[in-house]
């Protein structure tokens, strides 16, 4: 006797209209985030990192107080015969100091979100494709105008009085963190490009050192050998730190304002798109 046996035939499920329908949220889908939506959301990103690391503020904080302390107490007496008379010169130069060397971490903070696989996903969402690091560089905004402050009220406590008044002020800083914004791109396409945290820090600590000890921060360049006059007078942050002096001076210098708004665009216009080619090939 022969027995047959029969196995059973497989069955696809295909649910019904109904029942997704049912699964699925009614509402009519939101629309898709603006790019200063998504930017300013990574923005605020950047910010709840500092609030839940507060640590982070101390290159903003403490590291420009030294500074100031220090410089002015140190060679104030030596170069200008009164520490007063020192400070005049000396506050606006280190303010832009303290806030070019923070630019730096706009790279080891994109540096670190690849290491960590968080920018896999920022990639993957449904968002203007540069958000993620145009967000991450507005939030550090916040660091350069609070290094700014920092330095500003340490100055007039010490005997800092700017002829350009609040304004004059004003102005100096905003000029200030402008070309800051421009200026950290540099060190986020580094971030992309290179493999550690130590790297970025490694690298920009190399080019950000020169850039401003050899400026006219803490001296007048005229004082200097003529081949060091060569490569302070090309400096970009010896243009800067002129264009903030005369901001706050009360006594403009287009001249100078003009060449920092043009390097200002030019960093913007060559490291952007190098940054977000980096970006998207990353």
């Amino acid at each position: 006797m022969t027995t047959t046996v029969t196995e059973p035939q497989e069955q696809t499920y295909v649910p019904a209209a109904e029942t997704i329908g049912a699964v699925l949220d009614p509402r009519e889908r939101p629309a898709r985030p603006s790019a200063w939506s998504a930017s300013m959301t990574f923005g605020w990103r950047a910010v709840l990192k500092i609030k839940h690391v507060p640590e982070q503020l101390f290159d903003v904080t403490a590291f420009p107080i030294m500074m100031t302390l220090m410089f002015t107490y140190l060679f104030g007496g030596a170069l200008a015969g009164s520490t007063g008379e020192y400070l005049q010169f000396l506050l606006p130069g280190i303010m832009v100091q303290s806030v070019v060397m923070t630019t730096m971490y706009s790279g080891l903070a994109v540096n670190i979100d690849i290491a960590k696989g968080v920018f896999d996903r920022f990639k993957s969402l449904p968002i203007w494709r540069p958000a993620a690091l145009v967000g991450n560089l507005l939030g550090d905004v916040l660091r350069y105008v609070l290094a700014s402050v920092v330095i500003t009220v340490v100055g007039l406590i010490l005997g800092f009085r700017p002829g350009g008044g609040v304004m004059g002020v004003a102005a100096g800083i905003g000029l200030l963190v402008v070309f800051s914004f421009a200026f950290s791109w540099i060190w986020t396409m580094c971030g992309l490009y290179l493999r550690s945290e130590k790297s970025v820090m490694g690298v920009s600590m190399l080019v950000l050192f020169p850039l401003t000890f050899l400026s006219n921060i803490f001296v007048d360049p005229s004082t200097m050998p003529g081949w060091l006059q060569v490569f302070v007078e090309v400096n970009p942050i010896t243009r800067l730190v002129a264009a903030v002096r005369s901001l706050m001076a009360g006594t403009p210098d287009m001249g100078e304002l003009m060449w920092v708004f043009v390097a200002t665009a030019a960093l913007l216009a060559i490291f952007g798109p190098l940054t977000m080619r980096a970006y998207n090939r990353k």
